[in-house]
């Protein structure tokens, strides 16, 4: 291996089986950098001097192959090219772990810039600000719009049962790594059972759809949408909500999320939930449920990331204050579900 070579990706391997596989892509010795900014999969930019490509592999020492699937994001993102979302073109799919250490695909490198902080969105300007988030809303519209049977992803998921489902699954995730105790998480939780609406026509979903989670060029036009590992066919109100208790972080004294919500020009949520409901046609007014659950979801990441901290098996900048957001999470979700009595 060489000394260019970052962790987990042996580029000569990378470069043999691209040979094999895709004859003729490469065309010069390969280089990689790591993207920064990913909490689960790994990701590299790649280039022979000449081309760019993405590869994307699960996280050093994962141990389940279903929490890290790779041929889950491979499908979807290559359902949607050539659709109205924007998405990279994939290249190859590699399923065998004795090529790199895991299972990893490879797609086409996109230019454009993933806006997280208020900062980075106050410097264009209120105008452009509000043009991107328009954007963002018109481009979930867009996901949501696709049949899932026309790209051959009529069975990536079983809409029936969904919310149940993720509310069973986020807090079975909890309990896994519940440390310390929680006040409100379990009236939280209670809450939500009690209430669960009826989902309305279900649809490919993100999962976990926000700002940093897409590129956007100069022309303030969104150039794809990235970090698939979540999505399913399910509710799409799901990802709306999300998108709302992304923005909602001042109130929940959230850290470790997006503040890119808070520069000036960004809609409010009622004006990003409008435009959705207008544009999408679907039917918003038990919005207050899903963003209950959003804040309930959040908190749960949240704490599994304090946990892995405070066990010593997450580094890096900033980890330490996780474990201060959970709270104020899981009380502004009660908050939401109160407004509903």
């Amino acid at each position: 291996m060489s000394r260019t070579d970052p962790p987990g990706l042996d580029l000569g391997a990378l470069r043999a089986h691209l040979d094999e596989h895709r004859p003729g892509l490469v065309t010069g010795e390969l280089s990689a950098d790591v993207v920064a900014g990913g909490r689960s999969n790994l990701t590299y930019v790649v280039s022979d001097g000449r081309s760019r490509w993405v590869v994307r592999r699960p996280p050093l020492g994962h141990v389940l192959p279903t929490a890290h699937d790779m041929a889950r994001e491979f499908r979807v993102i290559s359902g949607l090219h050539g659709t109205a979302v924007p998405v990279p073109e994939t290249v190859l799919l590699c399923e065998d772990p004795g090529v790199l250490g895991a299972r990893f695909y490879v797609m086409e490198f996109v230019e454009g810039t993933p806006y997280r902080s208020e900062a980075e969105l106050t410097a264009l300007g209120p105008e452009r600000t509000r043009s991107i988030a328009d954007a963002l809303v018109d481009t979930l519209v867009d996901l949501h719009a696709v049949e899932p049977e026309s790209v051959g992803l009529g069975d990536f998921g079983r809409p029936e049962g969904f919310l149940e489902r993720q509310l069973r699954r986020w807090k079975k995730q909890l309990d896994g790594s519940r440390s310390r105790d929680l006040e409100g998480f379990d009236l939280l939780h209670d809450r939500l059972a009690a209430s669960l609406p009826a989902s309305g026509k279900p649809s490919i979903i993100h999962g976990d759809y926000r700002l940093d989670n897409v590129l956007v060029n100069g022309e303030d036009r969104i150039t794809a949408v990235l970090d698939w590992e979540m999505s399913t066919l399910g509710d799409p109100l799901t990802d709306l909500a999300l998108l709302v208790a992304y923005a909602e972080r001042d109130k929940a004294s959230a850290q470790f999320v997006s503040t890119a919500s808070a520069a000036p020009g960004y809609p409010s949520s009622d004006e990003v939930v409008a435009r959705y409901a207008e544009r999408s046609g679907r039917d918003v007014s038990a919005l207050n449920w899903y963003v209950g659950f959003a804040f309930f979801k959040l908190a749960v990441i949240l704490e599994g990331i304090y946990f892995r901290f405070s066990q010593g098996k997450t580094v890096g900048a900033g980890f330490e204050n996780v474990g201060g957001a959970v709270v104020p999470l899981i009380a502004h979700g009660n908050e939401i579900l109160k407004e509903e009595k």
